[in-house]
C-alpha cells in the first residue's frame, strides 16, 4: 500500500489482519491485550501495525462520535456452551471499543417479552445482537429492530432482511453424516433440533444429502424432533432405539442432545460405539472430554460472537455491515463412531 493510498483509505482492523494473516479477533486480542495470541502471531500483528499506520483506537473513537454506548445481547438461555461462547465472543468486540453489553436471557426471566423489550429500550441501547430459540422474532423484539439496528446470529429468519452471521451448517451436518454412512451404517436415526429452526433445517438437509449419496432413502432415516436440550436427547434416544431394526447410530443435531443420548445408552447397557455410534454438532469443550470422546462439528462459537458484533459496529458507523458470509464448520473425527457390528 502506497503513502498516497494510505491518505484515501484509512487502514482498518481487516486490514492489519489480512496482512499478517491471521483473524480479526486475533488483531483485537493482541491490540487490546484481551486474549491469549502465540508470540509469532503477536509479531506479525504488530508489524502489520506499524507498515500499515493503522490507529487502532480510531474505530472506538469513531464510534462514540457516532453516540454508540451500548448494545443488546439476546440469547435464550447460558446454560448451553454454545450460547456462552457466542456471548464471550460479542463480550470480547465490546469490550474492544468499550461499548456496554446488556445482556437479556428470556428463560432465566420471568419477564414477558414486552417487558424485556422495554428493559432494553429503557438502557437507550444502539442496536440488538439476536440469537433466537424459536426461528422467529417476538414483536416487541421486531419493534426495536425498526428503531435500531439488529444483528442475528447463528440464526436466519425468513422475511426478515436483517445480516446474519452462520456457518456452514448443511456442509458439517452432509459431511458428519457421510462420515457415519462411509463407516457403513445403514440404520441410522436423527436426534434433531426444532423444526422451526433455520440451523435445525439447514442440519437435516445436509443429513439427507448424505443418505442420498450413500444410496440410502432419505425418507426411510427416522427423524425425533428435539429442543436442543440435554434431557431431550436422553427421551429421543430411548424412543429412537425402541425401534425395529434398531439403529446402529444416532445423528444428534447437537452435542447436548448427543451427551443426553449416550448416558441413556450406557444405562441401558450399550456399549459406544461398539453396540451404538453416536455424533453431535457444536463440538462444545466438553465434548473432546467424554468416554468416548464425542465425534462432532465444530463451530467457531467465539468467532460468531465477535463477527456479529463487529458487523453491528459497522452498521452504527458506516449504516452497512459488509459481506459476512458463512463461517467454516469442521468435522472433529474422534472415538464415538465405528462400523456396526457385523453380527447385527
Amino acid at each position: 500500500m502506497t503513502q498516497s493510498d494510505r491518505r484515501r483509505k484509512r487502514p482498518t482492523m481487516k486490514d492489519v489482519a489480512e496482512h499478517a494473516r491471521v483473524s480479526v479477533s486475533t488483531v483485537s486480542y493482541v491490540l487490546n491485550d484481551s486474549g491469549p495470541v502465540a508470540p509469532e502471531r503477536r509479531d506479525r500483528v504488530l508489524d502489520a501495525v506499524r507498515v500499515l499506520e493503522y490507529s487502532p483506537n480510531e474505530s472506538a473513537r469513531n464510534l462514540k462520535r457516532r453516540g454508540a454506548a451500548t448494545i443488546g445481547m439476546i440469547v435464550p438461555e447460558l446454560t448451553n456452551q454454545f450460547f456462552a461462547m457466542v456471548t464471550e465472543g460479542v463480550q470480547r468486540a465490546a469490550s474492544a471499543r468499550d461499548v456496554l453489553v446488556v445482556l437479556v436471557v428470556p428463560d432465566a426471566s420471568e419477564l414477558p417479552e414486552e417487558k424485556q423489550a422495554q428493559l432494553l429500550r429503557s438502557q437507550r441501547i444502539d442496536g440488538v445482537i439476536y440469537l433466537s430459540g424459536t426461528g422467529s422474532m417476538p414483536a416487541s423484539i421486531y419493534e426495536l429492530a425498526r428503531s435500531g439496528p439488529v444483528v442475528l446470529v447463528d440464526e436466519q429468519i425468513p422475511g426478515l432482511d436483517l445480516p446474519a452471521v452462520v456457518c456452514e451448517a448443511r456442509k458439517g451436518a452432509r459431511e458428519v453424516a457421510a462420515l457415519v454412512m462411509e463407516q457403513g451404517h445403514r440404520q441410522v436415526a436423527v436426534i434433531g433440533g426444532p423444526p422451526g429452526l433455520w440451523t435445525a433445517q439447514q442440519r437435516l438437509a445436509g443429513y439427507r444429502e448424505a443418505f442420498a449419496g450413500a444410496g440410502l432413502d432419505p425418507d426411510s432415516v427416522p427423524v425425533f424432533a428435539g429442543d436442543y436440550r440435554h434431557e431431550s436427547g436422553r427421551e429421543l434416544a430411548a424412543k429412537a432405539l425402541d425401534a425395529e431394526p434398531r439403529p446402529t447410530a444416532l445423528i444428534c443435531m447437537n452435542d447436548l442432545m448427543a451427551i443426553g443420548a449416550m448416558e441413556h445408552l450406557r444405562e441401558a447397557g450399550l456399549r459406544i460405539p461398539e453396540d451404538v455410534s453416536v455424533v453431535g454438532f457444536d463440538d462444545l469443550p466438553v465434548s473432546a472430554l467424554l468416554t468416548p470422546r464425542l465425534t462432532t462439528v465444530r463451530q467457531p462459537a467465539h468467532d460468531m460472537g465477535f463477527r456479529a458484533a463487529s458487523a453491528l459496529f459497522d452498521l452504527l458507523e458506516r449504516g452497512e455491515s459488509g459481506a459476512i458470509g458463512e463461517l467454516p464448520a469442521v468435522v472433529q473425527v474422534r472415538e464415538s463412531v465405528c462400523p456396526p457390528r457385523s453380527d447385527r
